[in-house]
């Protein structure tokens, strides 16, 4: 794997996520090499007496290891002595890994923390934390391991099961380091994509903004719009509110159990979700959640059935639908916004239909509309390429992980700067 050399000889390890594994490697279960424990809560977990912000141990929530990388470097609440006294306390550079929320999940401590029973911890192993973190990083030991329904269901028995491929301490920490060394520049490469893909995300917001406040001509007198978010806008557009321009109705409801399968797109709040026989609106059309997902706007090209989560357009006034879509996504954040005003964000048809638009002649929407249709497709274009490069960088962080751990790569005479480990531990 990329000009890596594996090991002269190999041996049967009896697991079917190690495979073959260097014959001067072991391959033992977990629970052969610790004890496989839970952590504890005190009972209530709400009662205050367990809790003291001066507190020696943190109390580590799911919530804090979703946060946290490799590490865990802090929470938000440290227990009292009595609330230590009725949990797991860990030190630094203890290993656990989460069985509930964020299943799967390997964390080293870098505090003195408390941790409650959906994390288990291996209070009497020897072997190397780092090197386990990485065996339970990779997600390849849990292939085959128990469901409950779609998801992974961890336990004491079932982590105890996990086999793992044992060598030396000294052998354990090179594949560490190692990887230590290698997958920070996977992350720099992923976080480079992100970057470009969060780039022509903002290009894109800001070209259909463009487009249909402004027009296409930069050269044509504007007049003042009196609106603050509008600004400029051309001589000849008219000011008027969104309901003489596109209309929007309620949804409709369409219990789960009186839906067939069909060529009927269903559309919800957050986009088309399903097929169904029969169709209520006329296609194309424009949908967007009065809940959930406020602010997307879907275009439907084909007759469609709207559910009742969502406002759909009954009416365009011979306008082009495809300007009036691209359109409304310039009102999304006015739309966020103004659905926040109550305890339960949502929005309604009388929220939208008043705010005023600038809306060019139909010939020029037509063009605004195709100009856009193809810069748009441009950037879709380069967003699914970013996207494929990402998953790309994933499944060779994966790869590259597990081929270290499971000993398919021969780690012994591969020379790395001499800071690599030092560097990777804050």
């Amino acid at each position: 794997m990329g000009g890596y050399l594996a090991y002269t000889e190999y041996k049967e390890s009896g697991s079917e996520w190690l495979g073959e594994i260097p014959t001067h490697w072991k391959s033992l279960m977990i629970k052969r090499l610790t004890t496989v424990k839970r952590g504890a809560s005190p009972r209530p977990i709400d009662d205050p007496k367990y809790f003291d912000e001066a507190g020696e141990y943190s109390w580590v929530r799911i919530a804090d290891v979703t946060a946290s990388d490799r590490y865990l470097l802090d929470t938000t609440q440290s227990l009292s002595e009595l609330g230590k006294s009725w949990s797991i306390p860990l030190e630094s550079g203890d290993i656990f890994l989460s069985i509930a929320g964020s299943v799967g999940k390997p964390i080293i401590t870098k505090i003195k923390c408390c941790i409650h029973d959906g994390f288990v911890y291996f209070p009497t192993l020897q072997e190397n934390n780092e090197f386990l973190y990485y065996v339970f990083s990779s997600g390849q030991p849990y292939l085959g391991l128990g469901k409950l329904g779609t998801q992974l269901n961890l336990n004491t028995d079932t982590v105890g099961r996990i086999y793992n491929g044992l060598h030396t301490y000294a052998e354990q920490q090179k594949i560490v380091d190692i990887l230590d060394y290698k997958t920070p520049q996977i992350h720099a490469l992923l976080a480079k994509k992100a970057a470009l893909l969060e780039k022509l995300a903002e290009t894109r917001t800001a070209l259909i903004s463009q487009a249909v406040t402004k027009g296409l001509d930069s050269t044509i007198e504007r007049k003042a719009s009196g609106i603050k978010w509008l600004g400029e806008i051309p001589e000849h557009w008219k000011l008027l509110p969104v309901k003489y321009a596109v209309t929007f109705q309620r949804g409709h409801d369409l219990p789960s159990d009186n839906r067939i399968e069909g060529d009927i797109p269903l559309v919800s709040s957050s986009g088309i979700s399903g097929r169904h026989i029969t169709a209520v609106a006329k296609g194309p059309g424009i949908v967007t959640g009065r809940y959930g997902t406020i602010g997307k706007f879907t275009y439907v090209q084909e007759d469609y059935w709207p559910l009742n989560t969502t406002l759909y357009s009954i009416r365009t006034f011979d306008n082009d639908i495809k300007f009036l879509w691209y359109m409304m996504h310039n009102l999304s954040e006015l739309f966020v916004l103004n659905s926040q005003k109550s305890a339960v964000p949502g929005v309604d048809r009388n929220d939208l239909h008043p705010v005023t638009i600038a809306l060019p002649p139909t010939a020029e929407q037509s063009k605004i509309a195709h100009f856009l249709g193809k810069q748009v497709t441009k950037i879709a274009s380069q967003r699914a390429k970013i996207k494929a490069a990402i998953e790309r960088l994933k499944e060779y962080r994966t790869t590259l992980i597990t081929n270290a751990v499971t000993g398919k790569i021969d780690v012994r005479n591969i020379q790395l700067p001499q800071s690599t480990h030092a560097e990777a531990t804050p």
